[in-house]
């Protein structure tokens, strides 16, 4: 997912989003860690994703504070202050609110939300805690805070995608050096990433198979999408510099018998470059517990990302998803999906819009092959959130235990000082 700002994208609310399987407890062992305090490029309410699925674990068994990018007031009068937003997983968002003046002074806005959150961290008795990044930009706020233990989970490059922020590769090579452990989002980001971090471990996208699942029994069709003819050509997710437009409009072109669906909100590029034909449907964001019952009406599901630099490393969690719902899906060679799904026989791969609109073919016939029914539901056994939040609480564990209980009792109080008056380390460069 790419880098949002508050401002400018579009919000989703996801409160009434899926919680954790209710056989998470009954899979997952108990453990003690501190309170978990992850800084993230993603609105929380914005899309269900990655960060929501595993943090929404975290808080079933302890507090967990979801730091956003701080949100620029469009006038110099109000003050500086902390925003807490309670969701009903457990999480507590935080926004630091800012006024004007500082949109352009970044090092001010960094010291501003380093002292917001130096008292927030007081108010809250928030001695002994972990960081878990999404974005090594925090760093700019967060860096002389002195967590017990430091994770990336490294979900996308990002530095990779439209608008980066310039620093953004010089400051994921200082949370290298702080980090404890890397998460990747996928074994192609896991190749690139273990070159740089000596403790990195790839965690592609999972599933919520009972959530998606859904989609293969009986369910309302939603009232946007049920005047829709068949046979229905779906997609869902951000659309946005990954989304293959050209191939888009020429598959909706070529084949004006099928209805292309495309679901999520327009970020990052003009909604004017969209194709318009009128066999493609543009139904905007949907919360995330819709999702099945759009699903179930799709004949077949489609990942159209392009070939950029921005999908790249991409381990789209869409693929799973689309399977678990029951649906055929139809791919470009996405290298994190030719690997496994492609290379199994689980999803069609294409690489061109001939090509694809052929896989397409096959595909709106694939739901009666049982050999491949059963092979995907085979496949998609092996993996689950909840799994993937053990193994991951499991290295932290470990993690912790190896560190001297002296260093881990004095790393557990913020610092209680500005950034301006502390002299960084001569492996963490400030920028």
């Amino acid at each position: 997912m790419p880098p949002s700002s508050t401002v400018e994208v579009p919000l989703r609310a996801s409160a009434t989003a899926a919680r954790p399987s209710e056989s998470a407890a009954e899979t997952t062992s108990d453990y003690t860690l501190p309170d978990l305090v992850c800084f993230a490029h993603l609105h929380w309410d914005f899309v269900w994703q990655r960060p929501q699925h595993l943090l929404s674990r975290f808080a079933q068994y302890g507090r967990v504070f979801y730091v956003e990018d701080a949100f620029y007031h469009a006038d110099d009068l109000v003050e500086p202050h902390i925003e807490i937003k309670e969701r009903d997983n457990g999480v507590k968002v935080v926004v630091a609110h800012l006024p004007q003046r500082l949109r352009l002074d970044e090092t001010a806005s960094d010291q501003a939300q380093f002292e917001l959150l130096s008292q927030f961290f007081s108010e809250q008795s928030v001695t002994k805690y972990s960081f878990w990044y999404y974005t090594p930009m925090a760093l700019g706020k967060s860096r002389h805070f002195q967590p017990l233990l430091t994770v990336y989970d490294c979900m996308d490059e990002l530095a990779n995608f439209k608008f980066a922020h310039p620093e953004l590769k010089k400051r994921e090579q200082e949370l290298f050096q702080k980090a404890d452990l890397v998460f990747t989002g996928g074994h192609t980001l896991y190749e690139a990433k273990r070159e740089q971090h000596p403790d990195a471990h790839a965690f592609p996208s999972s599933i919520d198979k009972a959530h998606f699942g859904l989609a293969r029994g009986p369910l309302a069709e939603p009232a946007d999408q049920a005047a829709i003819p068949h046979p229905r050509v779906g997609f869902f997710g951000v659309v946005d510099e990954r989304l293959d437009i050209e191939l888009l409009r020429e598959l909706a072109q070529n084949h004006p018998q099928w209805q292309f669906v495309i679901i999520g909100p327009v970020v990052k590029i003009d909604p004017a470059v969209l194709p318009r034909t009128p066999n493609v449907h543009y139904l905007g964001g949907k919360d995330y517990k819709e999702l099945p019952a759009y699903l179930k009406g799709w004949d077949v599901a489609t990942l159209l990302f392009a070939d950029n630099e921005s999908t790249k490393f991409i381990s789209p969690t869409k693929t799973p998803e689309y399977l678990a719902a029951g649906n055929p899906v139809v791919s470009t060679p996405i290298r994190d999906v030719v690997r496994p799904y492609g290379d199994l026989k689980l999803v069609h791969i294409a690489e061109n819009a001939q090509d694809f609109g052929a896989a397409i073919e096959k595909a709106l016939t694939q739901r009666t092959d049982a050999d491949w029914r059963q092979r995907t539901d085979d496949y998609l056994a092996t993996i689950s959130w909840d799994q993937t939040w053990q193994d991951m609480v499991d290295l932290m564990q470990q993690r912790l235990a190896a560190k001297t209980p002296d260093a881990a009792t004095a790393a557990g109080t913020p610092l209680a000082v500005k950034v301006s008056e502390v002299t960084p380390p001569a492996a963490a460069p400030r920028f």
